[in-house]
């Protein structure tokens, strides 16, 4: 939180959204952010150097890019359990009218539910509107990958946290038994170092960081240069109060800098909370609006600070 903090307070000293400010900075100047004592084995701070300079010819017109299309996103507004059928096919339908092209929706109470659920789902949002799926880690090893394989069927792009987010061995059987459905996890993973062997052991092939359950920017960074090197997607976990506004940024400073990709590269959206912000994130037609204002859009309004705040007053 503190280093976030600092981030949100350099990015407005210098008059510029936090991905503007990343972006604007050198190779050199990134790699030094970045401690590699731990994750050397994987890359060390010459090969990030190299990967960064690489894509520092392209920055300017990827760039121009984002800002003119926005990033890619996904809702999981219509997959929510407990919905009734009418209302995930609403969902589903008012999802594709606004946009949506990649939808995700929970799964992992009740196979027999999961499969019709699904049924329903993809045939509201047709053939070319992408599905993924997230157990929120209820399975067991062995179940991950019977009842993946029976969701098979239904074309997801990933499986979400599958299983236990500490088991990596487990990870990776279920994802070398399930293939070619990708393991989507990393909301839980607390550091680089946990995300190297995940992605060096092949136990994910999407890569789903949380800049507030990490080490902040600077450890994000680390892993996004990791998992640049090995070829997985970095698609922000923002399923929380205020990770939308703050992954965004992340995500936008990614495409530009680091991977230099789009594809199979998808931020989630949640569309709650948002009427906090001073400057909340704004998706319109499935895609992020990149943000101007600067800092890191974290800044909460004085009244719903003073709402919430208990046994002190922010005014006084």
């Amino acid at each position: 939180a503190i280093i976030n903090a600092v981030w949100d307070a350099f990015a407005r000293y210098e008059g510029k959204p936090l991905w503007k400010l990343l972006a604007d900075f050198s190779p050199k100047q990134l790699v030094d952010l970045v401690d590699f004592h731990y994750i050397g084995d994987a890359i060390c701070a010459d090969e990030a150097l190299e990967l960064l300079t690489q894509r520092a010819s392209g920055r300017t017109e990827r760039e121009a890019h984002v800002r003119d299309r926005g990033y890619p996103a996904y809702t999981t507004s219509p997959g929510w359990l407990g919905y009734s059928d009418a209302e995930i096919r609403s969902a589903c339908r008012a999802a594709v009218d606004d946009g949506w092209r990649h939808i995700k929706i929970k799964v992992g109470r009740d196979i027999a539910d999961d499969v019709r659920r699904c049924a329903i789902v993809r045939e509201e949002i047709g053939a070319d509107v992408d599905l993924m799926i997230d157990a929120n880690q209820r399975w067991s090893i062995e179940e991950a990958i019977a009842n993946v394989r029976q969701l098979s069927r239904f074309n997801p792009v990933w499986i979400e946290e599958p299983t236990h987010p500490d088991d990596i061995l487990g990870h990776v059987r279920i994802a070398q038994a399930v293939a070619p459905v990708a393991v989507a996890c990393g909301e839980h993973i607390p550091n680089a170092v946990v995300f190297k062997q995940f992605i060096r052991s092949g136990a994910m092939q999407v890569a789903q960081i949380d800049v507030c359950r990490s080490g902040g920017v600077n450890d994000v960074l680390a892993t996004m240069l990791m998992a640049a090197k090995y070829d997985i997607p970095v698609c922000p976990h923002a399923g929380g109060v205020g990770l939308c506004e703050l992954a965004q940024h992340l995500s936008i400073f990614d495409y530009i800098a680091v991977s230099g990709r789009f594809d199979g590269r998808v931020l989630e959206f949640v569309d709650g909370m948002h009427e906090h912000f001073v400057d909340p994130a704004v998706v319109r037609n499935g895609r992020y609006v990149v943000p101007a204002r600067p800092g890191f859009s974290s800044q909460f309004k004085a009244e719903s600070l003073e709402h919430h705040v208990f046994g002190v007053s922010l005014t006084k």
